[in-house]
C-alpha cells in the first residue's frame, strides 16, 4: 500500500472542483495556503488498497506567477512533494488548455491529463482520439465527465499506473533552432556532470525562458560563469528565427505551434460553428487533400526552375574564374606534377563544388522563405499519410525536397526530424533523390541515347524514377532494418508571419558556409587522391614517344595523339588498373573498365563522370554535357542496353565522398556509413542488372 499525493492543475473553469466532489466517499479538507489566504482544498480516499490524496491548486492559465493564486501554484508544483499532476482539460477548448499542459510537461514529472466535459465536446461534434494523444504527449489522457460521472475510474487507475511506472520524459519538442540551443547547453550541463531534481533539458529550457528558480540556481554555480556566453549566443541566435527581441515570446509562439499541431492530429471532426481566422481560411486552402498539394508542386516546380535558370547565370562565371586561376597559378609552378596536382587536382576539384553554390543558394533561400512563413509546416502535416503509406514521416519531404540540389544540406537538413528512427530513414533514402551533380550525366547520356527530341521527357522520368526508387526502399527498411511500432510525434503548426529578411540571410549564409567548408576541404583532398590514382606510376617511354610525335605532327592530327596519350596513360595508371580489376564484377550489367573507372571517379564527385569519359575515350578532360562528338562516340561505342544500366547505377549508387561524410557525422558513425555503401551497391546492381536484361529484349 501506497500514499499518493496527486496535485490537480488546471486552468479556470475547467471543472477542477466538480472532479473532486464526483469521486466518491470524497472526505474534504479546506483550510488556506501557507502565507496566503488563498483557499486549499484537499481530497483523501482509498483506491484499490493506495491512500490518495488531491491538492486541489487554483487555476491558472500558464505557468506564471503574475497573480497571488499563480504564484501559489507555481510555487507549490516548484517546491511542495507531490508524486503525480492531475492536469485537467475542458475537451471543448481543448488548443487553449494545452497551454498550460505543454508549459507543465516541462517539469520532469509524473502526469496524467484528465480530458474533462467529454460529453458536452461530444454534443458539440468534437471527437478526440485520446489514444492518439496519450501516444503523441508521452502521457496518459483519460476522457472524463465530472457532470455525468464518467470515466472516473479508469483516471484513477491511470493515476496509479502512472505512480507505479518509472518516469518516461514528455514528447515535448520544439522547432529546429531552439532545439539545436537546448542541445548545446544539455551537453554543456552533461559535461560538468551538473544534477537537478528535473532534467538537463529541461533545466536548459528554463533558462532560454528566463526561469527565475533555475537562474537563481545556477548563477552561484562556479560554471555560470562559462554557461552565460553560450546562454547570450543561444537567446540571439532562437531571436533571429523568430524575429523578436524576447525570447519568452518565442517560446510563446512555439508552444501555440506544438499544441496547434497537437489539435489538428487529434480531434478527427467538429461540427462547431465558430469564426473563422485568417489562419484557418489560408490553412483551409493550402493544406486542402487536393488542391493542397497542387499548390505545393507548383511552389516545387517554380522554386527548382528558379534554381537551375537563374543559378546557370552566375555558374559561368565561377566556370570562367577558375579557368583563369587555373592558369594563373599554374603558369607560376615550373614542375608539371606539382602544377597538375594544384591545377588539375585541388583548383579543379574544389571548382567543380564551388561552381553550384549558386544552384545551392537559391535553394536555401526558397526553402527559408517556405518555411519562414510558417508553410512548410502545413506541408509536412498534408503529404503526412502519404509519407506514412512508406514508413516516412511527412517531414521528411522537406530534406528529400533538398536533395534533388544537393545530399550534403539535405543531410543536414533531416535534423527536422525528432524521432531518431525517422531520421535514419529519411537519411538512407535521401541519396535516391538524384542531385544537380547528376544532371551533366543525365543530359549526356538522355542527349546520346533517346536523341535530343526525347531528352527532356527522358531526364523527367529519371527524376521520377528515383524518387519512387527512394520511397520503396523506405518501405523495404522500414519493415527490416527499422522495423517497428511508429513513434508518431507533433508537427508544429505555426502561426503565418511575413519572412524576415535577417532570418533569411542568417539561414543562408549559415548553411552556405557549411557546405563550402565540408564539401570544399574534403573534395580537395577526394580531387588529390584521384589525381594522384589517375596520373600514376607514369610511363616515361610512353610519354617520350608520344612527344616527339605529337612535336612533328600537323596541329589537328597532334590534339588527337594527346588525347590517345592520356587515354593510354589512364588505362595504365592505377585507377586504370582497377578498372581493369573490378572489370569482371561489372561484365553482368555490360560494362566495360572504362565505365567501371568512370563510376568510381564518380564516388569523389559525380560531375567528375562526365570529363572522366571524355579521357578514358580519347576526346580529352575538357568536354562537357553538351559535347557532341563525345554523344557520338559513347553513342558508337557503348550498346543502348549497357546505358541504361549505367543510368541506372549513377541514380542509385552511393553518393559522392563528400556527402558520404556528412551522412556519417549526422547518422552517428561509420557503422552507417557501412550499411549506406552496401545498402545503395546492392540496390544498384540488383537494378541495373535488371534494367541491362530487358533493355537487351527491346
Amino acid at each position: 500500500m501506497h500514499s499518493i499525493r496527486i496535485a490537480l492543475v488546471g486552468q479556470p473553469n475547467v471543472g477542477k472542483s466538480m472532479l473532486i466532489n464526483a469521486i466518491s466517499d470524497a472526505r474534504l479538507h479546506v483550510g488556506n495556503f501557507t502565507g496566503v489566504t488563498v483557499e486549499k482544498t484537499e481530497v483523501r480516499f482509498r483506491f484499490q488498497g493506495h491512500d490518495l490524496t488531491i491538492i486541489d491548486l487554483p487555476g491558472t492559465y500558464a505557468f506564471t506567477d503574475y497573480t497571488i493564486e499563480e504564484r501559489v501554484t507555481h510555487e507549490f508544483l516548484c517546491s511542495d512533494h507531490y508524486d503525480v499532476i492531475l492536469n485537467v482539460v475542458d475537451s471543448t477548448n481543448l488548443e487553449k488548455n494545452l497551454q498550460l499542459t505543454s508549459e507543465l510537461m516541462s517539469m520532469s514529472r509524473k502526469m496524467v491529463i484528465a480530458l474533462n466535459m467529454s460529453d458536452e465536446a461530444q454534443r458539440e461534434g468534437i471527437e478526440i482520439d485520446e489514444a492518439y494523444l496519450s501516444t503523441l504527449l508521452g502521457i496518459e489522457a483519460i476522457k472524463v465527465s465530472a457532470a455525468q460521472q464518467t470515466g472516473l475510474g479508469k483516471l484513477l487507475k491511470a493515476i496509479v499506473r502512472t505512480y507505479e511506472e518509472p518516469f518516461r520524459e514528455p514528447k515535448l519538442q520544439f522547432s529546429e533552432p531552439i532545439e539545436e540551443e537546448i542541445a548545446n547547453i544539455e551537453r554543456f550541463l552533461d559535461r560538468h556532470q551538473f544534477k537537478a531534481t528535473i532534467s538537463n533539458r529541461n533545466i536548459a529550457m528554463n533558462l532560454l525562458r528566463g526561469e527565475k528558480k533555475s537562474y537563481r540556481t545556477l548563477r552561484d554555480n562556479p560554471l555560470w560563469i562559462e554557461l552565460l556566453p553560450l546562454l547570450n549566443d543561444a537567446r540571439a541566435h532562437i531571436e533571429i528565427h523568430h524575429g523578436t527581441d524576447d525570447v519568452k515570446e518565442a517560446f510563446a509562439e512555439e508552444f501555440f505551434a506544438f499544441n496547434r499541431g497537437v489539435v489538428s492530429e487529434v480531434i478527427k471532426s467538429s461540427s462547431r460553428k465558430e469564426q473563422v481566422s485568417l489562419t484557418q481560411r489560408i490553412d483551409n486552402l493550402l493544406i486542402h487533400p487536393i488542391f493542397g498539394i497542387s499548390i505545393f508542386l507548383f511552389f516545387m516546380w517554380a522554386l527548382f526552375q528558379l534554381t537551375f535558370e537563374l543559378g546557370s547565370i552566375p555558374m559561368d562565371w565561377i566556370d570562367a574564374f577558375f579557368g583563369w586561376l587555373g592558369e594563373a597559378v599554374g603558369g607560376t609552378i615550373g614542375n608539371d606534377d606539382a602544377r597538375s596536382l594544384v591545377v588539375d587536382g585541388i583548383i579543379a576539384g574544389v571548382g567543380a563544388v564551388v561552381l553550384f553554390v549558386p544552384n545551392i543558394v537559391i535553394l536555401f533561400v526558397g526553402i527559408a522563405l517556405l518555411e519562414s512563413t510558417g508553410y512548410m509546416s502545413r506541408v509536412a502535416f498534408l503529404l503526412d499519410g502519404f509519407f506514412h503509406k512508406f514508413g516516412l514521416h511527412g517531414q521528411s519531404f522537406i530534406p528529400l525536397v533538398t536533395g534533388f540540389g544537393c545530399s550534403i544540406p539535405a543531410y543536414m537538413s533531416a535534423r527536422i526530424l525528432k524521432n531518431d528512427r525517422d531520421r535514419l530513414l529519411t537519411l538512407f533514402i535521401i541519396g535516391f533523390m538524384s542531385c544537380g551533380a547528376r544532371l551533366p550525366v543525365y543530359v549526356l547520356f538522355a542527349g546520346a541515347f533517346f536523341g535530343e527530341e526525347s531528352a527532356g521527357n527522358v531526364l523527367f522520368a529519371i527524376y521520377i524514377t528515383g524518387a519512387m526508387i527512394g520511397l520503396v526502399a523506405a518501405k523495404i527498411l522500414k519493415l527490416t532494418a527499422f522495423k517497428g511500432v511508429d513513434e508518431p510525434f507533433v508537427m508544429e503548426m505555426p502561426k503565418y508571419r511575413l519572412p524576415s529578411s535577417k532570418l533569411i540571410w542568417h539561414t543562408v549564409s549559415t548553411k552556405t558556409w557549411l557546405y563550402l567548408k565540408k564539401a570544399g576541404t574534403f573534395i580537395a583532398a577526394a580531387s588529390m587522391l584521384v589525381w594522384f590514382l589517375s596520373n600514376y606510376p607514369k610511363n616515361e617511354a610512353l610519354s617520350a614517344d608520344f612527344a616527339a610525335r605529337i612535336e612533328a605532327a600537323p596541329q589537328e592530327q597532334a590534339h588527337l595523339l594527346q588525347n590517345a596519350l592520356d587515354q593510354q596513360l589512364l588505362e595504365q595508371s592505377y585507377l586504370g588498373m582497377i578498372g581493369k580489376t573490378i572489370e569482371p564484377l561489372f561484365a553482368p550489367l555490360g560494362f566495360d573498365w572504362r565505365m567501371a573507372v568512370a563510376l568510381q571517379t564518380g564516388l569523389a564527385a559525380k560531375e567528375v563522370i562526365v570529363s572522366t569519359l571524355g579521357v578514358l575515350y580519347a576526346l580529352g578532360s575538357d568536354v562537357d554535357e553538351g559535347d557532341e562528338t563525345l554523344s557520338k562516340v559513347l553513342a558508337a561505342q557503348i550498346p543502348f542496353a549497357s546505358a541504361v544500366a549505367f543510368i541506372v547505377v549513377i541514380m542509385t549508387y552511393l553518393p559522392c565522398l563528400a556527402a558520404s561524410v556528412v551522412f556519417t557525422r549526422e547518422a552517428g558513425g561509420i557503422k552507417y556509413f557501412v550499411y549506406l555503401f552496401i545498402m545503395t551497391t546492392v540496390v544498384a546492381y540488383v537494378l541495373a542488372f535488371i534494367a541491362y536484361r530487358a533493355a537487351l529484349l527491346f
